[in-house]
């Protein structure tokens, strides 16, 4: 009886030891059987996912929030994709709102997915309760803002391994047609050369993207909560928008190769940082938020004249694998010639991989290829063709003309997608996640590298 005994406790604690090594919810690829919860939206981000309808998602999605203006226009955006003329969506939004917003969604658990595109100040802390009770999670970038929290996400990400849940942010700009062929081309040897080392002074792969205020997003005027001019609660541009820069420096100099911030041999070093700030007057505020007056809470922000200081703008220079990099954000108010602007350049021992967007390009992201004096020059051209030909396997149509600035290269229009096309590339990626069970060793190790070196150059920035 004994025997039978022990033996029975021995398999009861072999199967309880099991259960706790399996992933809490197996995804196949199924219609539906995606659930979202989307928690406190606060950015755009947050509505853009909803662009399209998803085979795998559930129409049916769950938001809890806040009472206030920031679910509403959350709500709206998503009832204007069902409206939308081409392909309308079939969302179907349960909202609860209410100040214990957060322990309603995990006491009702109605969804396996959180999304979180809002207040930075408290995201790490969401995503972190979200893993303790078994959800995966989408959020928005970035999940940290102060590395004094990067012990947490470190945590959270070990804790959803140990449960078989996918966590990970929202990456949107590897789905950015320029920066996929500035990688594959920096690694065709003929054309490219080798990625030199760079300096301090000369990094050898440079990003600026340059940002502003107030902008159409998805066809309307973009308001922007009060909050968002708060660092302290969306954290510094150093720490956000440069999260994208990061990550696309490590991805193509690398490709899909771990560069661990704890290995030694990666290197990985923040050199120096800097941050500085874009004015606002009190009717430019109005315009971007919808709010007549600055509140409290920003107060300290203000000079002698009522112009709000945003601590905008920032850049640093970080090392990796002994190659130099800069990454730098900036904002304006607005861009009265067009939108957002880029420069990013990747540079080769024989040529140098050029993304300009600005009025010249008509703030379209356009790629050039530039010979060095180490180039073939007579045979330049030819070497040129025959890298663009070894692509046309996966993007057909690729041309090229001289210009002043370089080879540019001329994509046809079916590879171009706009920002809010990315947001759809991600969640089908997140999705294909969630039947792989994690995300790729890379892009695991990758995430926690990307933000050690923001949250360090925000520390060293001040």
């Amino acid at each position: 009886m004994k025997i039978k005994l022990l033996l029975l406790l021995s398999i009861t604690l072999t199967l309880s030891f099991c259960a706790k090594e399996e992933p809490l919810e197996r995804f196949t690829g199924a219609e539906n059987e995606v659930r979202l919860m989307t928690v406190n939206p606060g950015h755009f981000h947050s509505f853009l996912i909803h662009r399209q309808d998803y085979h795998q998602i559930d129409p049916e999605a769950y938001v809890y929030a806040p009472e206030g203006s920031e679910v509403e226009i959350h709500t709206d955006r998503v009832a204007s994709f069902n409206n939308q003329e081409v392909n309308p969506t079939s969302w179907k939004l349960n909202v609860y709102t209410g100040d214990d917003y957060l322990e309603q969604m995990l006491a009702e658990k109605p969804g396996n997915v959180m999304v979180v595109a809002g207040n930075n100040q408290y995201k790490i802390n969401y995503i972190h309760r979200a893993v303790e009770n078994g959800i995966n999670v989408l959020s928005d970038k970035p999940m940290i803002i102060h590395h004094d929290s990067f012990p947490l996400l470190k945590e959270s990400l070990e804790l959803a391994d140990e449960q078989g849940l996918v966590v990970n942010d929202m990456m949107t700009e590897r789905y950015e047609i320029t920066s996929i062929l500035q990688k594959k081309l920096s690694h065709i040897p003929e054309l490219f050369g080798e990625l030199t080392k760079g300096s301090p002074e000369e990094p050898a792969i440079v990003k600026e993207s340059v940002h502003f205020f107030y902008k159409t997003v998805a066809g309307a005027p973009l308001i922007r909560p009060p909050w968002f001019f708060d660092v302290s609660q969306q954290g510094e541009s150093i720490v956000d928008v440069s999260t994208h820069l990061v990550d696309l420096i490590m991805l193509q100099a690398f490709p899909y190769d771990p560069i661990d911030y704890r290995n030694p041999d990666d290197g990985v070093e923040v050199v120096s940082a800097r941050s500085w700030s874009t004015e606002l007057t009190p009717d430019q505020f109005e315009l971007i938020t919808n709010t007549p007056a600055f509140p409290d809470y920003i107060s300290s922000d203000l000079d002698e004249n009522s112009v709000l200081h945003v601590a905008a703008n920032g850049e640093f220079v970080f090392k990796f694998r002994d190659v130099y990099a800069r990454a730098a954000a900036l904002w304006g108010f607005t861009n009265p010639d067009g939108g957002d602007t880029h420069y990013s350049i990747i540079r080769g021992t024989k040529a140098n991989l050029i993304v300009h967007q600005d009025l010249e390009q008509d703030f379209k992201a356009t790629l050039y290829v530039e010979p060095t004096e180490a180039a073939d020059v007579e045979n330049f051209e030819a070497i040129l063709d025959n890298a663009l030909e070894s692509l046309s396997g996966q993007y057909s149509g690729l041309a090229k003309e001289w210009t002043d600035l370089g080879w540019e290269i001329q994509i046809p229009d079916r590879y171009v997608e706009t920002h809010e096309e990315h947001f759809g590339r991600v969640t089908m990626r997140f999705l294909d996640a969630l039947v792989d069970g994690e995300i790729p060793e890379w892009e695991r190790t990758n995430l926690l590298t990307k933000y050690f070196i923001t949250t360090r150059a925000y520390e060293m920035s001040r």
